[in-house]
């Protein structure tokens, strides 16, 4: 793990600095050091090598050199450079040595490990302009996707306590929320670009237990009981035999929506798709005749 000492205002340093903190005895030259206006603090950064105060540790956004074992290697740093304004003042920690004029202070942003990942922010100085890296908009777009909730269908039709009939159409249908059916919107932003998604089930298609499979374009009609034996006019089945044989005497009834989401952003345009699966146990019966 490599300790980088941060410049922070001694005003801010304890109600904005999100790394912990270990305070040190006054024998021991680590920890924290203060002047009038600003503090060095050595925080751990997960993941790279050691490295020497001062600035002689990387800079340029790549995470530094150094040991990465015990992280994922497709777990990309990103840093993002802003330029501070105004700029510190002369003898700030935050020049690390240098004067006004020579080069100019940023302040960096370095994220890691996707949505669920950490992020640091840290007063750097750079002798010149740091490059921007360069984030694909698609890869925005993926993580905006991983941010939101999607589900499996909500299925209300049929139902687990439900009891249906051989040759009674069984009308299919899903209720209809933002996690369960869409529209659901979210968007992700890395190195000045912001990519929006929006995901909407497009199709679901049933298995319905006895080799049959139906494919619904929409989320089903609701049945109502004025519609008596009439077929479902969008998303329905007719069990030609009893589910009494097979396992737990029910049929194992599968719902898989396939969601497509539409992005744009950073001047492109795409579509992904996400799959989610629901399950379902029904129960179908043979018509009894009393005699």
């Amino acid at each position: 793990m490599l300790t980088r000492r941060i410049a922070v205002t001694a005003l801010t340093v304890l109600a904005t600095l999100s790394v912990p903190v270990t305070s040190y005895a006054d024998d021991d030259p680590g920890g924290i050091e203060c002047g009038m206006y600003d503090c060095e603090v050595e925080v751990g950064v997960p993941g790279q090598g050691g490295g020497q105060a001062g600035g002689s540790g990387s800079t340029d956004g790549t995470g530094g050199s150094g040991s990465s074992e015990g992280r994922d290697p497709t777990d990309k740093t990103v840093c993002v450079y802003k330029l501070a304004d105004p700029q510190p003042p002369a003898g700030s920690l935050d020049w690390e040595g240098h004067e006004p004029g020579d080069g100019a202070v940023y302040e960096q942003t370095c994220g890691w490990g996707g949505v669920d990942g950490n992020t640091i922010v840290r007063m750097v100085w750079l002798a010149d302009p740091p490059p921007q890296e360069t984030v694909d908009p698609a890869v925005l777009a993926q993580r905006a996707v991983d941010s939101m909730t999607l589900l499996g269908p909500d299925i209300a039709s049929p139902r687990a306590a439900g009891r249906y009939t051989v040759g009674v159409p069984m009308w299919m249908w899903v209720n209809q929320s933002a996690t369960t059916y869409g529209p659901n919107t979210a968007s992700a932003s890395a190195g000045g670009i912001t990519v929006t998604a929006t995901a909407k089930v497009s199709k679901i298609v049933w298995k319905m237990g006895d080799g049959a499979s139906v494919t619904c374009n929409g989320p089903g009609t609701p049945y109502t009981s004025s519609e008596g034996m009439a077929q479902s006019p969008t998303c329905g089945h007719v069990y030609s035999k009893a589910s009494a044989g097979a396992q737990s005497a029910n049929f194992p009834v599968t719902a898989t929506s396939t969601w497509t989401i539409n992005w744009q952003g950073g001047g492109q345009a795409g579509q992904l798709t996400e799959v989610r699966q629901t399950n379902v146990q029904v129960a179908v019966g043979e018509v009894q005749v009393v005699r």
